[in-house]
């Protein structure tokens, strides 16, 4: 399959000052999915939903249109990985409602959650025995940088995520299975309010663009929302690859 690009935010809430990026009528998702192509609904980390809800989802955007989803904290912060059986079952049949429109999972792991082999390989056997699709990690402690780690995530075909900011330089790269990259830019120099700048987003289309060159299949998604930087870096990043 050709490589595909993706860009969006992490949600589709819209302020009033963000009418023009994304104008009504509409609900703020069909409204979203008219400029953005794709979306990270990190509400699911949080709590489950009905398999209505994303079905809803689903039937609001266009085809082409992708939702990437975070994965339950109760399995990645609470279970740290372990005796998730039931918990991922449930959570990959909710978000399996999504259908073709299901993009990646997101694995976020907590500061605190160190690499261990024997727990990582046992939680990702059991998840790809039940979903064959793309997977994203973004892990936040030291040891999921080591070549173990990364060599472990390439047998499991998961991309470890590029975040900004990065905890340690490692973490700014996507790395891991090679088939996605997928940013999380959650703002700098303050996590989830900063804008980022037009040299910043020139850096980035140009990264996007060598990887896309590549072949790897690209997700960029904003999570700078609390002062609604997110859409604006969104609709920036896309003119900036708009010819991609």
């Amino acid at each position: 399959m050709a490589p595909s690009l993706h860009i969006g935010c992490a949600g589709w809430a819209l302020r009033k000052e963000n009418a023009a990026i994304a104008p009504p009528p509409g609900s703020h998702l069909e409204r979203y999915a008219r400029r953005f192509n794709a979306v990270e609904i990190n509400s699911t980390f949080y709590r489950p939903h009905k398999r209505t809800t994303f079905e809803r989802w689903a039937d609001s955007v266009p085809t082409h249109f992708r939702f990437s989803v975070k994965m339950p904290k109760a399995i990645t912060h609470g279970g740290r990985l372990a005796n998730a059986d039931a918990s991922l079952a449930r959570f990959l049949d909710e978000v399996g409602a999504l259908g073709e429109k299901l993009g990646p999972l997101l694995i976020q792991l907590p500061p605190s959650l160190a690499f261990d082999k024997h727990v990582a390989e046992a939680f990702f056997s059991g998840l790809r025995k039940r979903f064959p699709g793309q997977v994203v990690c973004e892990p936040r402690h030291d040891a999921w940088f080591s070549r173990s780690a990364t060599s472990l995530l390439r047998k499991f075909h998961i991309s470890r995520v590029g975040a900004d900011p990065a905890p340690i330089d490692a973490a700014a790269r996507p790395a891991g299975y090679g088939g996605i990259a997928y940013y999380r830019l959650h703002g700098t120099p303050r996590m989830y309010y900063s804008a980022y700048q037009a040299g910043e987003l020139r850096e980035l289309a140009m990264r996007c663009r060598r990887q896309i060159a590549r072949g790897l299949d690209i997700w960029c998604i904003f999570d700078n929302t609390a002062a609604g930087a997110a859409l604006d870096n969104a609709a920036e990043l896309q003119d900036l690859l708009k010819s991609v």
